[in-house]
């Protein structure tokens, strides 16, 4: 299976960071790649809360979705929008973080709202309270990408390693995890977490990224927003196959899916679980 993990850097204009992600999407067809994922927020990273007022759509009228559902019909391919910032319809003031799975018709195979939010104080002069703009999801979504079971994440569910052991023992051979991740955690925390959730679950995990500092000219006064990079594609066994560096481009890497059955019977931990009291 070849793969293509699309890094952006995108901005607070949807129809530009639209016009940057399109030509890396056909570049990774160029390459083979017949499964594409973009990265979280692929339409908009915006500081302030009332330009995403503005430009978000509700889902049956985003621009960026109906284009790239087009895209993946014209090119043939799977592809996964890591996510799409879109207004809430269901009177929810706050927006949905939603990723979406298209087939090669440029259907809709499968919606996953992100679980959970990214509310922590990093240091006295950081901190993020995403609930406070984006409501979370409730549900979490197994989807197939032809043949392939696939376990659908977003960004700051990587910390839940429940999450992805119940999408593995449901079935999962492949788990995305398209992010933005935070500069100061990622330095830290983003490879040792992707390996962990591969070789815990014994599943691929493939993880396109945000990268570098995002541009706002319609916030100038606001502090704009930075992004790790390092979009990654972990195996079964948890090495590293691909790393996408700090700048925007495509990687594309090669998976063998029999590599999944290969950790599992040498470390059958699914097949493991006790019922256990306590504490």
């Amino acid at each position: 299976m070849t793969v293509g993990l699309i890094q952006l850097n995108v901005g607070d204009d949807p129809l530009a960071n639209l016009g940057r992600t399109i030509p890396l999407i056909r570049r990774a067809v160029a390459q083979g790649a017949r499964f594409v994922l973009t990265p979280e927020a692929t339409n908009l990273l915006s500081p302030e809360r009332r330009r995403q007022e503005a430009v978000l759509h509700v889902e049956p009228e985003d621009p960026t979705l109906s284009a790239l559902r087009v895209e993946a019909k014209a090119a043939g391919i799977w592809l996964l929008i890591g996510s799409l910032a879109l207004k809430s319809e269901d009177g929810d003031a706050r927006f949905v973080n939603r990723s979406f799975l298209i087939d090669p018709e440029g259907g809709i195979a499968a919606r996953y709202d992100k679980l959970h939010m990214f509310d922590v104080q990093i240091s006295e002069t950081e901190s993020y309270r995403e609930s406070a703009a984006y409501r979370p999801g409730a549900r979490a979504v197994l989807a197939r990408a032809g043949a392939v079971p696939l376990g659908l994440t977003i960004c700051y569910d990587l910390r839940f390693p429940q999450l992805f052991r119940r999408l593995a023992l449901a079935g999962a051979r492949l788990l995305t995890v398209p992010s933005a991740f935070n500069p100061t955690t990622g330095e830290a925390h983003w490879e040792v977490l992707l390996r962990a959730r591969a070789i815990e679950t014994g599943c691929f995990v493939l993880a396109p990224a945000q990268c570098g500092t995002h541009p706002a000219p319609h916030s100038p006064d606001r502090v704009p927003r930075r992004s790790h990079g390092h979009s990654l594609a972990v195996d079964p066994w948890g090495k590293v196959l691909a790393d996408g560096g700090q700048e925007p481009g495509v990687t594309i890497v090669q998976l063998d899916l029999d590599a999944v059955d290969r950790a599992r019977s040498r470390i059958p931990s699914l097949t493991h679980e006790r019922a256990f009291e306590g504490p």
